[in-house]
């Protein structure tokens, strides 16, 4: 299992858009000026406390070091559905990207199942998260999660050309029974070669 898998686990239930690869892709890609911070409300029952991600810029396939720690005082199970919204700058103006081939604005009926589609039901989750006793699969139950400071390898990604070079805003919706769980708006720029 490789790191994209860890990076994607990660990813997938806020913003299933970044996780699609292509070991053969010859460009490569820079991420710089990340940024994150949760936009729920602060009785929010899913929360990310802190995300920590090295160096700047990214470079993509590159080494990355990241840590993160959150907590969730329900459980997410199966379906949790998950909005993800979107946007580039276009001009000095935030233009909405719309959903194309399931990347983009796109709403996920269940984050869950595109766990399961990562990695398969069954199978021991990834390095580090099976060391430090991390789930990758639904149920998460209600509890405290932490990565500490581990280093990962990033492969190439495979970019649609509408979604490389340009600064972003993402936010991702996590919900259950027309609920919202938690919030998460991420904000970056991408460069690729």
């Amino acid at each position: 299992m490789d790191a994209r898998v860890i990076v994607c686990v990660f990813a997938a239930l806020v913003f299933p858009v970044f996780c699609r690869f292509n070991l053969n892709q010859r460009r490569q890609t820079q991420i710089f000026s990340f940024d994150w911070n949760n936009c729920a409300g602060p009785d929010a029952p899913a929360v990310l406390k802190s995300l920590s991600v090295a160096p700047d810029p990214i470079l993509i396939p590159g080494d990355v070091t990241a840590s993160a720690s959150g907590s969730t005082t329900v459980e997410l199970k199966a379906p949790l559905s998950v909005n993800v919204t979107l946007e580039k700058e276009v001009a000095g103006i935030w233009v909405k990207v719309p959903c194309l081939e399931n990347l983009g604005s796109c709403h996920y009926e269940d984050g869950c199942d595109i766990l399961d589609q990562l990695i398969p039901p069954g199978q021991d989750c990834p390095e580090p998260l099976h060391s430090y006793g991390l789930p990758c699969h639904c149920p998460f139950k209600t509890g405290s999660y932490s990565l500490p400071q581990s280093n990962f390898f990033l492969p190439k990604l495979d970019l649609p050309y509408w979604l490389t070079n340009g600064n972003y805003r993402v936010q991702g919706v996590l919900g259950a029974l027309g609920k919202e769980l938690g919030c998460l708006k991420v904000s970056m720029s991408i460069k690729s070669d």
